[in-house]
């Protein structure tokens, strides 16, 4: 595979990924990840240092595989989570979207985000940066999201932090 391919096949993953969750469309949102994704934001451990295993050092948000993520995304989308009302509206932003590694199984990104929501008349804003592995979908049509790793710049965390906040 070309890098401009994989260039263009990620952009617009990372597009839709962003349209989706401001859309609050969760069941297409969790159908760009693989059956076994890993979604990770790992906390700071100083000023410099990320935690580095999720299965032993704090995570600000962990899920191994899609059915736990999937499980979240229910709660929130069911109403039964009171951490999550009211919902807040959300923008997010992707840019500098560039491809580290890219094969005929494998097309690995970095690029940079910001979010901005709004919520009880207060709005704010989360940035980072995602590392995204993208491999072919198991149905042999597209690609889907394996792993998603969200360095997050601005880790204090003025309200509650969720998917669809970063």
């Amino acid at each position: 595979m070309q890098n401009d391919q994989a260039l263009t096949i990620g952009t617009d993953i990372l597009h839709q990924q962003g349209r989706m969750l401001d859309e609050q469309r969760w069941d297409d949102w969790l159908n760009l990840f693989t059956d076994e994704c890993e979604y990770w934001v790992p906390a700071w451990t100083s000023e410099t240092r990320l935690t580095q295993d999720p299965d032993s050092e704090v995570s600000l948000i962990y899920y191994d595989l899609r059915s736990r993520l999937a499980d979240r995304v229910w709660r929130v989308g069911s109403g039964q989570s009171v951490a999550n009302d009211p919902m807040p509206r959300t923008c997010h932003f992707v840019s500098n979207i560039n491809v580290d590694e890219c094969s005929d199984s494998l097309i690995k990104l970095f690029s940079c985000f910001r979010v901005d929501y709004h919520v009880n008349k207060k709005s704010d804003a989360f940035f980072g940066h995602y590392h995204h592995e993208l491999t072919p979908a198991a149905d042999g049509n597209g690609w889907q999201i394996s792993k998603q790793k969200i360095i997050m710049m601005n880790d204090y965390i003025p309200t509650m932090m969720d998917f669809y906040l970063v």
